[in-house]
């Protein structure tokens, strides 16, 4: 199993180069260095693997202001729990969600940097993310 969230990872991506401009992404009052090409190729790589058939979809709503919290947030989400849990019998899957991985963490601890203020609504959005990863986890796994 990969990404269970998978296609929460593509919308992520293609979220985040809505932010992006010449290689910046702009978070409500602060900005990251990211290599959004780099990203979509790691993805690119992995994602014949990443899509399961038993995907759930789940409607994340964004406060305004909120935009550099939710992306810390579900960046952890993706290299604590997603990331972690993955593990491919293809070398250069591996490698390219490693990479992926990698590329998360980096961004992360640039945001990290911005000292982003959460609201309560935000956290109990990336709490509706963990939950409904959990259940889509537990259906892969209860799958024969």
């Amino acid at each position: 199993m990969l990404l269970g969230c998978s296609l929460c990872l593509l919308v992520l991506l293609g979220w985040m180069s809505g932010y992006v401009e010449s290689g910046t992404l702009h978070l409500d009052s602060c900005s990251v260095s990211v290599h959004t090409h780099e990203l979509r190729k790691y993805y690119s790589a992995i994602r014949t693997n990443a899509i399961e058939e038993n995907m759930t979809s789940i409607c994340l709503s964004l406060q305004e202001g909120q935009t550099c919290c939710f992306l810390r947030l579900v960046l952890r989400f993706y290299v604590e729990r997603v990331f972690s849990n993955y593990v491919s019998s293809q070398p250069t899957q591996q490698r390219s969600t490693s990479a992926l991985a990698n590329a998360f963490v980096s961004i992360r601890r640039d945001i990290h940097k911005c000292h982003c203020q959460c609201a309560e609504e935000t956290q109990k959005t990336i709490d509706s993310l963990h939950a409904e990863f959990d259940k889509v986890c537990l259906i892969i796994k209860a799958a024969p």
